[in-house]
């Protein structure tokens, strides 16, 4: 009995499991679906937009900053070391700007403010609903996915492409600092290494990326906002569960956006 037993558990775990996954995911879509047509359908409303731009936007530059320069000085840290013995010193501005442009701004740019405003998405929406506020906005007839999903999802899609320019603009300067004091790599060689070498379709493929970060990055906390339960700890599993489902997503997404982009150039 224990023989087959034990098997017949894990299988109804593991499909127990599948199925509320399944579940989540239906749940997902359809308030994305319904996000992009609230997002389009009028009376279109700028204020909450702007406020979330600038909850999200503004007060995410000096984290994004802090971590683009230091990210830029050890990229080029490291770099300088390895090509200083093939006596290529010379090209590691190349390196830095394709490195921070293509993959490390996006990418950290959206993991710190997936782990910044995507948990402030999640109390905050998780706290209306504890409080039962989005039943009274029910009750009132509002639409409560207009009035607090499609500002936060649209202002994050919009603000996470900026915000990536200024890390990728201050990681680059950054290398150059440290390839200039150094190693005594030029700025000026430092710099018209990448006006040569550097495209509009690496720049491009970096901000393509962000767009879709910051919708994962809004629907899940949104999402998770939504279906808190259980009061004040409810809020605190649903803020752990969106920084690290956030997380996971941009990681995830990020190869398969790489693969398209490419093929996508390749095309081109």
């Amino acid at each position: 009995m224990k023989a087959t037993g034990f098997p017949q558990g894990l299988f109804l775990v593991l499909g127990g499991r599948a199925t509320e996954l399944l579940g989540q995911l239906g749940d997902v879509a359809l308030l994305t679906g319904r996000t992009f047509y609230y997002a389009l359908k009028p009376p279109y409303e700028l204020r909450p937009l702007l406020q979330q731009m600038d909850h999200i936007g503004v007060k995410s530059l000096s984290i994004c900053g802090i971590a683009a320069v230091f990210t830029g000085l050890v990229l080029a840290l490291q770099t300088s070391y390895g090509l200083a013995r093939f006596g290529a010193k010379a090209y590691v501005g190349i390196v830095v700007s394709l490195s921070m442009v293509r993959e490390l701004g996006p990418v950290l740019t959206a993991l710190l403010v997936g782990g910044r405003v995507g948990s402030g998405i999640t109390a905050e929406i998780g706290a209306m609903k504890v409080t039962e506020q989005i039943d009274a906005m029910r009750a009132l007839g509002a639409n409560y996915i207009k009035k607090l999903v499609v500002p936060r999802v649209l202002s994050t899609m919009l603000v996470l492409p900026l915000l990536t320019v200024l890390a990728d603009v201050l990681g680059i300067m950054g290398g150059m600092i440290i390839s200039q004091y150094e190693f005594h790599v030029e700025s000026h060689l430092y710099m018209n290494t990448i006006w040569r070498n550097l495209r509009l379709a690496d720049l491009l493929s970096g901000l393509g990326k962000t767009v879709v970060f910051g919708f994962l990055i809004g629907i899940v906390g949104c999402y998770n906002g939504l279906e808190v339960s259980g009061g004040t700890e409810g809020i605190g599993r649903a803020t752990t569960a969106t920084v690290v489902t956030s997380a996971i997503l941009v990681l995830i997404s990020d190869f398969f956006l790489t693969k398209f982009f490419w093929w996508l150039e390749i095309l081109v």
